[in-house]
């Protein structure tokens, strides 16, 4: 009689902890948990970006060129300014792939 009132009270617990359970498991799945894999590495303006702005647009967005003194591309507050207008000069797919990711970046 014993086991069975056991075996009975162990069901009932496990019944009971099963609708407490639920809804928990049910908020964590809606949360998703972001891993440092997850993470992209920022771009960097003066190692990854400068160079591809100093191949195609110097002399005259950079010290001494013609519009330097108004669109300055040493710069990055500029290049935030123009965005994706800069892409009438810059045709490769992996120079403008990091241009957008810099320019998603928070400054």
């Amino acid at each position: 009689m014993r086991v069975v009132l056991l075996l009975i009270a162990a069901g009932l617990l496990l019944v009971e902890w099963g609708r407490v359970a639920k809804p928990a498991a049910a908020t964590l799945a809606v949360a998703p948990v972001l891993t440092h894999s997850d993470l992209k590495p920022r771009v960097d303006f003066d190692t990854q970006l400068k160079p591809i702005f100093q191949s195609k647009c110097m002399p005259c967005h950079f010290s001494g060129g013609k519009v330097y003194d108004r669109m300055p591309f040493d710069n990055p507050a500029t290049i935030r300014k123009l965005g994706t207008k800069l892409f009438t000069r810059i045709k490769d797919e992996n120079e403008r792939r990091l241009i957008e990711e810099f320019l998603s970046q928070t400054p």
